[in-house]
C-alpha cells in the first residue's frame, strides 16, 4: 500500500500544529473518522489478496496506534497550556493582607434579654431557667389552666409527638415561661423573687406574630406582698427599660387563670412624627399582663397559700425590643439578613448596665 510515509508526515504535522481542541478533533476526524483516510484505506484491505493485506494491515494499524498516541499526547499537553494560563489569570499574592472579616454584633433580643436582667437584679430578683419541652402539669395543670380552655387545642400549641400505645402525659413546646414559676418555687420554696426570660412557642404568624418568640415572666413571693408592690416595680422597670425620668402606667382588670386579680398593664405614651415617646401624650398602650398569684398555683409548687402570697407578670420580650428600637416587622428578627443585623446590632462589648446606660 503506498503513500504511507506520506500521509503518516502529514496527519503528525498537522496534529503538532493544532492549536485548540477543536482544530484537535478536526485532524483526528479527518484521519480515524468513519470517513477519514486512514479509515477508508482499512477497509481496502478485504479486497486485497492475502499476501498484500498481510504486509498493509500491520502498517495501518501501526500507523493508526502512532497517530492515536500522538493525538492523546497533543491533548493533554493543550490542557496542560490551558491550566498554565488559567492560573497566570488567576494569580494571588498571598503575601498581601487579608479582606477584613465582617464584625459581628448582638442580637436585639439577646441585647435586650441583658437589659431586663439587669434592671431586675438591682431590685433583687434572680433569672430562673427551665426547660423549652415541659410536661402537660408544669406547663397547664400547675398555673390552674383547665382542660377546655383554647390554649391546650392543637390550633394553639406544639404538642410532642408520642408512639402508638405511650399512655404518658403528653409533653409540649412550652407556651409561656411561667412553667420555670413553677419549677423555682417547687425547688426553693418561699420566699422567692425571680425573673424567668427565655424561647416560647405557639401556632401563630403575622408581623406581629412568630411561631417561636420570646418572653419575661416576674415572679415574688412573700408574705405581705400587694399589688401596690407590684405597681412599683413595673414602673421602676419601665423608667429604667425606656431611659426616661417619668411613667404613668394604667391597670385594667383582665382575667388569667394563673393570676387573682388579674390586670393588663397599659403605658402612657405619644407617637408624634411616627416616634414613641414614653410617659407623655394622650395615648395608651399595653405592654404585659400581671396579676396576684392564684391560691391554686402556689399550692401546685408547693407553696402555702394561707401562708404566702405574691405577684406575677409577663412580657414579650421581642414586643419591648421593636417599641425601644424602632423595629416595624416581628419577622426580621429571625430572617438572618447581615443588613438588618448590622443596622439593629450592638456591639459585643456594649453591655448594658444601670449605671453605664442600658442602650448606646
Amino acid at each position: 500500500m503506498d503513500g504511507l510515509g506520506e500521509l503518516r508526515a502529514r496527519y503528525l504535522e498537522a496534529v503538532a500544529g493544532a492549536a485548540d481542541e477543536a482544530a484537535l478533533e478536526a485532524v483526528r476526524l479527518a484521519a480515524l473518522g468513519r470517513k477519514g483516510e486512514i479509515s477508508l484505506r482499512m477497509r481496502e484491505l478485504g479486497g486485497m489478496d492475502p499476501a498484500a493485506r498481510q504486509v498493509a494491515g500491520p502498517a495501518l494499524n501501526a500507523l493508526k496506534d502512532e497517530l492515536e498516541a500522538a493525538l492523546k499526547a497533543r491533548r493533554a499537553a493543550l490542557a496542560d497550556a490551558a491550566l498554565e494560563e488559567r492560573l497566570a489569570a488567576e494569580w494571588l499574592d498571598v503575601t498581601l493582607p487579608a479582606r477584613r472579616r465582617p464584625a459581628g454584633t448582638v442580637h436585639p433580643v439577646s441585647q435586650v434579654m441583658e437589659e431586663v436582667t439587669a434592671i431586675f437584679a438591682d431590685m433583687g430578683f434572680a433569672v430562673a431557667e427551665g426547660p423549652q419541652i415541659e410536661s402537660d402539669w408544669h406547663n397547664f395543670d400547675a398555673l390552674n389552666i383547665p382542660p377546655e380552655h383554647p390554649a391546650r387545642q392543637e390550633h394553639d400549641t406544639f404538642f410532642m409527638a408520642r408512639l402508638p400505645g405511650d399512655d404518658r402525659p403528653p409533653h409540649v413546646l412550652r407556651t409561656h415561661t411561667s412553667p420555670v414559676q413553677i419549677r423555682a418555687m417547687a425547688e426553693h420554696g418561699a420566699p422567692i423573687r425571680v425573673i424567668a426570660p427565655g424561647r416560647v412557642y405557639r401556632m401563630d404568624m403575622d408581623q406581629t406574630h412568630t411561631p417561636m418568640f420570646h418572653q419575661v415572666e416576674g415572679l415574688a413571693i412573700d408574705r405581705d406582698i400587694s399589688m401596690a408592690h407590684l405597681k412599683w416595680v413595673l414602673e421602676e422597670f419601665c423608667r429604667a427599660y425606656f431611659e426616661v425620668d417619668h411613667v404613668e402606667l394604667r391597670f385594667r382588670a383582665s382575667h388569667f387563670p394563673f393570676t387573682e386579680p388579674s390586670a393588663e398593664v397599659d403605658l402612657r405614651c405619644s407617637w408624634e412624627g411616627g416616634q414613641l415617646k414614653v410617659g407623655e401624650g394622650e395615648s395608651w398602650m399595653e405592654i404585659l399582663g400581671s396579676g396576684m398569684v392564684h391560691p391554686k398555683v402556689l399550692s401546685a409548687a408547693g407553696v402555702d397559700p394561707a401562708e404566702w402570697q405574691g405577684f406575677a407578670f409577663g412580657m414579650g420580650i421581642d414586643r419591648i425590643a421593636m417599641l425601644k428600637y424602632g423595629i416595624p416587622d416581628l419577622r426580621a428578627f429571625f430572617e438572618s439578613d447581615l443588613r438588618w443585623l448590622r443596622h439593629y446590632g450592638f456591639a459585643a462589648l456594649d453591655m448594658p448596665t444601670l449605671s453605664g446606660g442600658l442602650s448606646r
